[in-house]
């Protein structure tokens, strides 16, 4: 079984490869967000009936990995100021 499917302009193919290879963080999606309420919204749609994790991430109810990021995060990660960055990157090992 395969399908083929379209994200935000991207194209995909996924197949059934049968019980012996299951979903694992090898692959993630990436949902950038531009507002708090983007990323509620999202946040609360993807990990309904799945599992939320740290930074961002979480697997949906079908065992599919997805990180929900912040706009500004990599500005944050990169900020000229080390203080600011690290408390950035902090949260995220947390």
């Amino acid at each position: 079984m395969i399908v083929a499917f379209e994200l935000a302009g991207q194209s995909f193919t996924a197949l059934n490869s049968g019980p012996n290879f299951k979903f694992n963080e090898a692959i993630s999606f990436q949902v950038n967000c531009k507002t708090q309420d983007e990323i509620d919204y999202f946040w609360a749609k993807l990990s309904a009936g799945g599992e939320e994790g740290p930074c961002g991430w979480l697997k949906d109810k079908f065992g599919v990995s997805w990180q929900i990021v912040p706009a500004e995060l990599p500005d944050l990660f990169t900020d000229a100021d080390p203080e600011k960055s690290g408390r950035a990157i902090m949260r995220c090992s947390e």
